[in-house]
């Protein structure tokens, strides 16, 4: 009888831990899920300035459509990340990194994002090859934020960037689940 009881418990128990394991399990679509993936991957990846590594030195020549990018060098420039020459020869302003630019990188990074919630998210669907997609909106914060990044000037010159840092940004993601959590796809 006493083996009988000690089965009846184990049965229950395995039950409990099973529906406990499956109640919290990692695949699930859920906002705990989708804020740890997208932190995972913003962990790892900073938001920049630019979407792929300015080359120095970096010319600017005269006219109308040089406005903004001579805005954007000189507001750089003014945060103490880059000097600039003038070559009156060819009539251009020349950029170049300076040792505290040079720490910066030439993409400009300000810091990675931190997810504070999720707004919402669309049903999972079902790709061909076999993965789960679900697009998710969600609010975030900029971490590890240099100086430079929080100048008026600099600010000014870039919009967008000025917008991230203000606390309550939002972003949209499609994240995908292949079985081992929810992750934005490389």
């Amino acid at each position: 009888m006493q083996g009988t009881i000690r089965k009846q418990l184990t049965v229950i128990l395995t039950g409990v831990i099973l529906l406990v394991a499956g109640c919290s399990s990692k695949t699930k679509p859920t906002d705990e899920n989708f804020m740890a993936g997208l932190n995972a991957y913003y962990a790892n990846h900073n938001d920049c300035l630019f979407p792929s590594a300015l080359r120095f030195p970096y010319e600017v020549s005269p006219g109308p459509d040089a406005k903004q990018d001579k805005q954007r060098m000189d507001a750089l420039m003014n945060s103490g990340l880059m000097k600039r020459t003038e070559d009156q020869s060819i009539h251009v302003e020349v950029y170049a990194l300076t040792a505290a630019g040079e720490r910066a990188g030439s993409r400009f990074c300000y810091g990675h994002r931190e997810v504070t919630s999720i707004d919402s998210f669309t049903p999972p669907s079902k790709e061909a090859n076999g993965m789960l997609k679900s697009t998710v909106t969600y609010k975030y914060k900029m971490m590890d934020v240099p100086v430079w990044a929080r100048t008026d000037e600099v600010q000014k010159a870039f919009p967008e960037m000025a917008k991230a840092l203000l606390g309550d940004a939002t972003g949209e993601n499609t994240l995908a689940n292949a079985g081992v959590g929810w992750q934005i796809p490389d």
